[in-house]
């Protein structure tokens, strides 16, 4: 982006801003670097703080139906209280670790329509003004990455990704929002599921997969969602028989006869310990059991198996059928036209 001029309450002389994020996309978890550009204006300031927010475009849901906005999700202070005088430039580089939670946005490159972004703001004289935003990408963790490729393997398709404002129960969840992966069901369970919903929660230690089935009813019955956890490592991702473990998942989950509408029945597969979601420790017994596959030696398929062999799935419909080019004007359209955040999340 350009230099945004700031400030203009303090006259059309005030500082002016560019931030550039270095190129690629991060995971999360991952270090986020790159150098906010600062122009001095007609006169001397005082910089109280110039800080950096990432901000998602979250749903949610209310009475009169849904809603959409802006959600500051995390802040950290680039630099504060110095001196910029008239016409100085200036090059601040920054470097911070993106939350665990962070939503991903993208799959082997291709957009899944979700919308991240880092957006500068910069306080002088008591005033707050928001700069401008840039696009953040966000690729899978290698965890994530296996599982969603096992997913396509197995005959899932990618149906949409959003952002939905709100807390999974029972789980270790600390961002105000959770990422939804929906997928539409394999041949072999397409008589029982409409659809499938993907969660990763994840932690540096390991992380939460919390898959949500839309259950077909039967004749004399309705439809009801079902819900299960599972808890994965980030070590040892390349020995484990992802398909057979993300199968036996799924088969698990619709065959589960959970009551009606719940969402606090989960099925776990080793311990795990988690606080009130505002700090508490997320303790993964590394140890246990994960079902079929962990620790066998049997060898999973690598990363990029599925683009590689030309799969149907997941892999190479990720983004079902919408142009990459559609998802990036949405994006840039989405924060030109949505300047406030609805929630602030922790500063470093």
């Amino acid at each position: 982006m350009v230099f945004k001029r700031l400030l203009g309450s303090l006259g059309v002389g005030g500082p002016s801003v560019d931030t550039v994020l270095d190129p690629g996309a991060v995971t999360p978890g991952g270090v986020l670097t790159g150098r906010v550009h600062l122009k001095g204006g007609d006169a001397d300031f005082t910089v109280e703080h110039l800080t950096l927010e990432l901000v998602a475009r979250v749903e949610a849901e209310h009475e009169d139906g849904e809603s959409e906005g802006l959600v500051a999700f995390h802040r950290h202070v680039v630099d504060s209280d110095f001196r910029l005088a008239g016409g100085e430039e200036r090059s601040l580089p920054f470097s911070f670790e993106l939350p665990w939670e962070t939503p991903i946005t993208e799959l082997y490159g291709q957009g899944l329509g979700v919308v991240l972004g880092v957006r500068t703001e910069l306080g002088v004289a008591g005033a707050r003004d928001k700069g401008d935003v840039d696009p953040l990408a966000v690729r899978p963790l290698p965890v994530q990455e296996a599982i969603l490729e096992a997913l396509g393997q197995l005959g899932f398709g990618f149906t949409s990704a959003d952002l939905e404002l709100g807390r999974i129960g029972g789980t270790g969840q600390r961002l105000p929002f959770y990422q939804e992966i929906e997928i539409a069901p394999a041949p072999a369970y397409a008589h029982q599921v409409d659809e499938i919903e993907v969660t990763f929660l994840a932690a540096p230690a390991g992380m939460e997969v919390v898959l949500e089935a839309d259950k077909r009813g039967g004749f004399f019955a309705e439809g009801h969602d079902e819900l299960s956890r599972h808890l994965v490592s980030h070590q040892g991702v390349d020995h484990v028989d992802w398909n057979a473990e993300v199968d036996s998942w799924v088969r698990r989950l619709v065959e589960q006869r959970a009551s009606y509408g719940s969402h606090s029945s989960y099925g776990s597969h080793s311990s795990y310990g988690h606080g009130d979601g505002h700090g508490g420790g997320h303790g993964y017994d590394h140890g246990a059991g994960h079902g079929s596959g962990h620790g066998s030696g049997s060898g999973g398929p690598g990363m990029g198996t599925a683009i590689a062999a030309g799969a149907a799935g997941l892999a190479v419909g990720v983004v079902g059928g919408m142009v990459a080019a559609e998802v990036v004007d949405e994006v840039g359209d989405f924060f030109e036209g949505d300047d406030e955040a609805e929630d602030e999340g922790d500063e470093d």
